[in-house]
């Protein structure tokens, strides 16, 4: 029953949401109690501050509040980001962890770690190892970001930044 209320919310939730500029990321409604848990996450390009969320949650209630017949009763709203730990699974997901440290495991293969370079709608650039390699998102099981507790060696942000035509030269 919740996966069905949380279908019938989606786009509801989402027309609010892409409304106030951002993307609706995921939505999941389940029982608390007496009460529904709305749990709706949110992302923007460039993130989503404190303040933004604190904004689409009033806009979403209020939605909300005018489907109570689809809701049929009380509930909880939860409006969050993503947090650092959710795959990268879009090419978005991909620009936003630029020159940061991302665990990859590939279709086929062995699992590696590389820092994220330029990003397109097809891949993303990679250093690997210290080499330069093109990592296409179709041949990617699961990414996720490493948390660092450093800042990136300027040497490996110069190698990101290298045009890869000047190279072959």
């Amino acid at each position: 029953m919740a996966g069905e209320l949380a279908g019938r919310l989606e786009p509801i939730v989402a027309e609010a949401v892409s409304g106030a500029g951002f993307e609706l990321d995921a939505l999941e409604v389940q029982q608390a109690g007496r009460r529904k848990l709305v749990k709706v996450v949110v992302d923007g390009e460039d993130g989503v501050g404190l303040d933004e969320v604190a904004e689409l949650s009033r806009t979403v209630s209020a939605v909300l509040d005018d489907q109570e017949h689809i809701l049929a009763g009380a509930y909880t709203l939860e409006v969050t980001s993503p947090g650092v730990d959710r795959p990268l699974s879009k090419p978005r997901h991909w620009r936003r962890a630029r020159y940061r440290l991302v665990r990859v495991t590939p279709v086929e293969g062995a699992a590696y770690a590389g820092r994220v370079g330029p990003c397109d709608e097809e891949g993303a650039r990679m250093l690997v190892d210290g080499e330069l390699r093109t990592v296409r998102y179709s041949e990617v099981a699961k990414a996720v970001i490493e948390i660092e507790f450093r800042q990136p060696p300027a040497e490996e942000l110069r190698l990101l930044e290298s045009d890869p035509k000047e190279e072959s030269k």
